[in-house]
């Protein structure tokens, strides 16, 4: 599908199918069409016209779930990897990507691609010409545009992480197409990944000036639905850290860790539940209410108790099962009969299938509609210990201290630990993403950009793919056929025809 072709009609497609983009359907046809001249007429309409970005992630491609699928930047990326196991009860809709058998035909990689670029038409239709109302009202313009900036930066670097062929920062390996227009004409080619990075860090550190100043509070304690100044320094600490520009991630993670601290040990498990405290760390979520797609389809499906995916049996002997509050928060068992109940953590009868009760729902459902919680403080401690650990020196101490930090939070009676090898500390750093960002998208890409092979010590169905070496093709997806058919500029990823 040619990338211009998603803007034609998409404020009004999301309206339609996607409840909090109804005032959308409200705004006059021809502003709606890429190829006007026009551009909106009043700042409701940019405003409208972002709130239809920000409804586009819950998508099935993106975070959201078609039917007993998950979106591709949610749970997908750790049944890639090593710490979801898919077992005998799935229905094997992701069955091409969790055993890396892809090809450019492949149809959830289309959809995939698809909506990301949707997102992005989405900000860049937002940010058209939005320029003119400026003078009149500077602060509103600064939060709508620095907002589409964001998201923009945000979805090209996801985009970067399944398609580009390196993460190094100056590399001139294939990267993705960079959509800055509604240009219907457009055939964008593949940037390299040094000018991928170019375009996302120019965008972030726009926006972050941005929302700077900004005409009201757009976040609060318990309402986390937009990407605000800390959201984006969050994003910038995610960057920096996969360009391994050390001082900047850790720069930025702990601008954020000043302002939303990590939550305490009481209040850790309603994170999953969408019980928010008023010291909860999410600092972005994106939101889900009925008939929006269903976070966990793709893991677990509560209502019909069928165990698509299950815990590995190696990750769950690295918690400190009596302790860790994740544990119980994280993982379950589960009888198979239809109206079996749930039991958190270690307990339940012997035998019993281990499930993900992460996002089984709100309170004590069972429909899998929980908000995707995109950036947590969590994963800030991890950046920054992470950064200041490649950093060495005298930073290996604070590396220690984010550390024993972060676990202290997490486990109780926690006695901190000492650990004076680089190479160990880090080590002891990356089990502990597995751990926290356990099925938060995550393994996939950490595993990627350390250049590690997956190697699967536990597997249930007897086709599933064991081994990845760091070298293989399958680490970057291939561009989609559509795509290819249509667009003579776009290069085909390496190793794929």
């Amino acid at each position: 599908m040619k990338l211009y072709k998603l803007i034609i009609g998409l404020s009004m497609g999301c309206a339609v199918s996607l409840t909090a983009c109804k005032d959308i359907i409200e705004i006059e046809p021809e502003y709606q069409r890429a190829g006007s001249s026009k551009g909106f007429s009043t700042l409701n309409e940019h405003e409208f016209a972002l709130t239809g970005a920000y409804a586009l992630f819950r998508a099935s491609g993106y975070y959201g779930n078609g039917t007993h699928n998950t979106g591709a930047w949610a749970a997908l990326p750790d049944m890639m990897a090593d710490d979801l196991v898919q077992t005998v009860e799935d229905f094997g809709n992701w069955n091409t990507q969790a055993n890396w058998t892809y090809a450019a035909d492949e149809a959830d990689i289309e959809l995939s691609w698809v909506a990301a670029y949707s997102v992005i038409a989405q900000a860049n239709l937002t940010l058209r010409n939005i320029e003119q109302f400026e003078a009149t009202n500077p602060k509103r313009v600064n939060r709508i545009k620095g907002q589409a900036l964001a998201i923009r930066a945000m979805v090209h670097f996801d985009l970067l992480r399944f398609w580009g062929e390196s993460y190094e920062r100056t590399a001139t390996a294939l990267g993705v197409p960079y959509k800055t227009t509604v240009d219907v004409e457009d055939l964008p080619e593949r940037l390299s990944v040094k000018e991928t990075y170019d375009h996302i860090f120019d965008d972030l550190e726009e926006a972050e000036l941005l929302l700077a100043d900004v005409d009201n509070v757009m976040n609060t304690a318990t309402n986390r639905a937009y990407i605000d100044q800390t959201a984006t320094h969050a994003l910038l600490a995610r960057v920096h850290l996969y360009a391994k520009d050390y001082e900047a991630a850790e720069n930025f993670a702990s601008r954020v860790i000043a302002v939303i601290p990590l939550a305490n040990q009481a209040g850790f498990s309603g994170i999953w539940q969408d019980i928010y405290p008023a010291n909860a760390e999410v600092i972005w979520k994106v939101t889900h209410s009925a008939g929006e797609g269903n976070v966990g389809l793709g893991i677990h499906i509560g209502s019909a108790n069928r165990n698509l995916f299950r815990p590995a049996t190696h990750l769950e002997a690295t918690f400190n099962k009596p302790n860790d509050i994740r544990f119980v928060s994280y993982f379950g068992s589960r009888e198979s009969s239809s109206n079996a109940p749930v039991y958190p953590g270690g307990s339940g009868a012997p035998g019993n299938r281990r499930i993900v009760t992460k996002y089984l729902g709100r309170g004590t459902t069972l429909d899998n509609l929980t908000d995707w919680k995109v950036l947590r403080t969590g994963e800030m401690y991890l950046i920054r210990a992470e950064a200041r650990a490649k950093q060495g020196g005298a930073k290996l101490v604070a590396a220690l201290a984010d550390l024993n930090a972060l676990r202290a939070a997490r486990i109780r009676n926690y006695v901190p630990v000492v650990i004076g090898d680089e190479q160990a500390l880090l080590e002891a750093i990356a089990l502990e993403r597995r751990k926290e960002l356990f099925a938060e998208g995550h393994r996939w890409f950490d595993l990627k950009r350390s250049m590690r092979a997956i190697s699967r010590p536990d597997v249930e169905v007897a086709s599933a793919s064991v081994t990845l070496t760091p070298a293989a093709r399958e680490w970057a997806w291939p561009i989609p056929q559509g795509e290819i058919d249509v667009n003579p500029n776009i290069v085909q990823t390496t190793g794929y025809r």
